[in-house]
């Protein structure tokens, strides 16, 4: 299987940034796993609580300084939401030992800082890299989306309207 294209869309503000988060939401199910990269600033923890609205789960989502993982239990019967930074942790081992299969079948997952490390964890992901502009709250978002759960034509075709509607 070839290496499928990112997708990307430019947002102009942190609000743009939570609001593509809740537009996203939309195509989330239970099991679904999403990776964020980016520096710090770039809009990461923005992004969560923008699918976190849009799941429509229990909060606040904060950038977990002192918790490495937060559930998040959904509020209207859908998916919880499971919160990871990965910053502080080194390898794929340490992020396994947090046991995080346990709840990845029936919940959405994202981490954080997780690129190169949580893609262990399932076979299809969205990996999302955020790059900031230091000069504007300006943000690149690409989307990648990797495995099976992401290939199909219909599926990509759904994302990449998500992304055009947000670009305009």
């Amino acid at each position: 299987m070839t290496a499928a294209r990112a997708l990307q869309v430019s947002l102009a503000t942190a609000d743009d940034t939570a609001e593509f988060g809740q537009a996203l939401a939309t195509l989330l199910r239970a099991g679904d796993l999403v990776i964020l990269a980016g520096d710090l600033g770039a809009g990461k923890t923005t992004l969560t609580q923008g699918i976190a609205a849009g799941l429509g789960v229990r909060g606040p989502i904060t950038s977990p300084t002192f918790v490495i993982a937060r559930v998040h239990p959904s509020l209207r019967g859908g998916p919880d939401l499971v919160h990871v930074d990965a910053y502080r942790l080194g390898s794929f081992t340490e992020l396994d030992d947090m046991d995080l299969d346990t709840e990845i079948e029936s919940a959405v997952t994202i981490v954080e800082w997780g690129e190169g490390m949580a893609e262990e964890l399932m076979d299809s992901h969205l990996l999302i890299r955020l790059t900031a502009d230091p000069e504007t709250e300006t943000r690149l978002v690409q989307v990648m989306p990797k495995g099976p759960r992401w290939s199909s034509p219909a599926t990509r075709a759904v994302l990449a309207a998500l992304l055009e509607d947000e670009d305009e």
